[in-house]
């Protein structure tokens, strides 16, 4: 088991990144889509006192969805998975502006031996120094790898384009991000995500695992730079606006992953 905790400082209220990730999620499912592959939204509907969750959190919007991954598993998990066992199954609990969990698993091939935990803390006026926000015991502490995510600074990578040291957003007038900016802005908020990664198979659990962390990792500071880079598009929107837009995003993507091409990220 891996436990990391990352910590991704970003120039914006709670509620505005609420907007701001849900957004990004109906855009990156639709990019990784088509061809048979991708996103299929069963549930996304309102959900009240989830045993999971306690009276902490009692309500939210709970979604339910299958991604069709054969492609774009990295290709050791293809060698040792038979054809057509790459469907996991992602169920969320969305208590956001404050807390999301959410659970990725295998039911059909690896049942029991795979699981991704993701919890989700978003503290508004923090910049990333809070010590223990998911109230871990002293057990989980000692396990916990805490790795910071400067959406800003951090180096980009070759194949990516969105760029938040180069970016000013016209609407919020924020940006670019540069030097000590997670110091310097306001607003700002914390997100605080606790990664749990479970896979439980003889000579490959290890390797899987490392391999499954460093890739999350990498996704939630590309999928960052995307909701800055991309604030002018949803900056201003209520979440009457995006739950209308989800409800578009399904049906679209019951059609896109029908027809075309295998879309996005590659194996």
């Amino acid at each position: 088991m891996l436990i990391t905790e990352l910590r991704i400082t970003m120039p914006m209220t709670k509620f505005e990144y609420q907007v701001g990730m849900l957004h990004g999620v109906v855009e990156a499912s639709r990019n990784e889509t088509g061809g048979g592959e991708g996103v299929e939204v069963r549930l996304n509907e309102p959900f009240q006192a989830h045993p999971l969750l306690g009276n902490d959190f009692a309500e939210g919007q709970y979604t339910k969805k299958i991604y069709h991954l054969e492609s774009k598993v990295p290709a050791f998990v293809r060698m040792i998975a038979p054809k057509g066992a790459m469907k996991l199954e992602e169920e969320a609990w969305n208590a956001h502006p404050n807390y999301c969990r959410t659970v990725i698993t295998n039911p059909g091939y690896m049942k029991d031996k795979f699981k991704l935990k993701i919890e989700t803390f978003c503290v508004d006026n923090d910049r990333g120094d809070s010590e223990n926000v998911h109230q871990l015991s002293a057990e989980m502490l000692a396990k916990r790898k805490v790795v910071k995510v400067d959406i800003g600074n951090d180096p980009l990578p070759d194949d990516e384009t969105d760029d938040p040291s180069q970016f000013k957003s016209e609407k919020s007038g924020r940006g670019p991000l540069k030097g000590p900016w997670q110091s310097q802005s306001e607003p700002v908020m914390t997100v605080y995500k606790l990664v749990t990664i479970e896979f439980v198979w003889f000579g490959f659990q290890s390797m899987v695992e490392s391999s499954m962390n460093s890739y999350e990792i990498a996704l939630f500071r590309k999928f960052h730079r995307q909701i800055f880079c991309a604030i002018d598009n949803w900056f201003g929107m209520s979440m009457a606006d995006i739950r209308a837009l989800e409800e578009r995003a399904k049906l679209e993507l019951e059609e896109q992953i029908k027809q075309g091409e295998v879309r996005g990220t590659k194996g």
